[in-house]
């Protein structure tokens, strides 16, 4: 995995939050309807993935993806907006 593919990977999981914060939105107003639903898990097994595949690779995203077995590993690697930058 190259910085091109974390830069890639990171559009993919800012492209797939903003698309389960629209649908959270429109459940907010219409909690029963049956494909904002399907369309919602849709949205969130793919962010699972991207998330994981993230992590796997270029370490955590947030504290929550920390793999806490080796210690508290949060500020080891660089910051995704620091690997952007660079």
């Amino acid at each position: 995995m190259t910085r091109n593919n974390a830069n890639e990977l990171l559009d993919l999981i800012r492209i797939l939050g903003f698309n389960m914060f629209d649908a959270v939105l429109f459940l907010d107003t219409h909690p029963r309807n049956q494909q904002a639903l399907e369309h919602y898990k849709q949205y969130q097994q793919l962010m699972d993935q991207a998330t994981k595949e993230y992590t796997t690779y270029f370490g955590p995203l947030t504290s929550d993806d920390v793999n806490v077995t080796n210690g508290w590993t949060w500020g080891e690697t660089p910051w995704p907006w620091e690997r952007e930058a660079n």
